[in-house]
């Protein structure tokens, strides 16, 4: 191992090297400095993370939302269909005016089932008879809002 003196008694002497050490600390501190964020950008980055991460809840919020209304749709569409079923499997004429309440998982559903002749008529406008359009309409509320459905289908009844 090699030693350097520079001639004055009671100092050290350096070892493999001609420059003194502070200049590399500096270096090496400013070498850190330089790689480290400032706090704006700290802040900037929590800011952005922070609007994205709320983003993300609306949006899963939404999704939650829309799942229900679909699902509340899709139960009153089979109500809807169960009574039509009802009704067309029905050997008599339909009710002219009936109303059901029905109990869901969404809450009450108005069920108002209306019927009349439908009165159709051929090209050589001759009356056809035994023909009934029948109009069920569902009515609920979902979040305090009034919500409706409705289906018209034709029953025929010889008579």
């Amino acid at each position: 191992m090699e030693k350097w003196s520079n001639g004055i008694f009671n100092t050290p002497a350096l070892q493999h090297s001609n420059t003194p050490m502070a200049p590399a600390r500096r270096t090496q501190l400013r070498a850190g400095l330089r790689s480290a964020f400032a706090l704006y950008e700290v802040l900037l980055g929590v800011a952005i993370f922070a609007v994205g991460v709320i983003a993300l809840g609306r949006a899963v919020e939404n999704c939650l939302n829309a799942s229900t209304i679909s699902a509340e749709e899709s139960a009153v569409r089979q109500i809807l269909s169960d009574r039509m079923a009802v009704i067309q499997a029905a050997p008599g004429v339909p009710d002219p005016e009936k109303e059901f309440k029905i109990k869901s998982n969404y809450g009450i559903v108005r069920l108002i089932q209306k019927s009349a002749p439908a009165e159709l008529t051929e090209p050589d406008n001759t009356l056809v008879s035994g023909i009934n359009l029948v109009r069920l309409t569902a009515q609920w509320q979902h979040a305090g809002v009034p919500q409706s459905k409705q289906i018209q289908f034709y029953v025929y009844r010889s008579g």
